[in-house]
């Protein structure tokens, strides 16, 4: 909003000063903000679903034949299943793409909240 100076019409007539919303709602000044919100939301996106895609190229360019579906070949294990941390130390270290939830923090030490 900003104050508009009195002024003369062609006619003759005086307009008094007064204040005057010049913005509009969508101003210029709010466009570039808006535009960084929408590329980090594209671009969140993108990492979000390339990050999915990741597990399916692999399975699929693995190898041909009875092998392609490698993810279905996974034993589903939490670290209930296993009675100490070394046991399942030992199956993380068999195959780390299979068993990746048994370490949560990805340090490489699997279940370590068991002893």
């Amino acid at each position: 909003m900003g104050y508009r100076k009195g002024y003369y019409r062609k006619d003759g007539t005086y307009v008094q000063g007064h204040y005057a919303n010049n913005r509009s709602k969508f101003s210029n000044k709010n466009n570039g903000c808006m535009l960084l919100v929408l590329v980090f939301i594209a671009f969140s996106s993108i990492i979000s679903c390339s990050d999915s895609g990741d597990s399916t190229e692999i399975t699929s360019g693995s190898s041909s034949g009875s092998s392609s579906n490698s993810s279905s070949n996974c034993p589903t294990k939490t670290c209930g299943d296993f009675k100490s941390q070394a046991d399942a130390q030992k199956t993380f270290e068999s195959n780390k793409k299979c068993y990746k939830n048994l370490d949560g923090d990805g340090n490489g030490k699997a279940c370590e909240h068991l002893k």
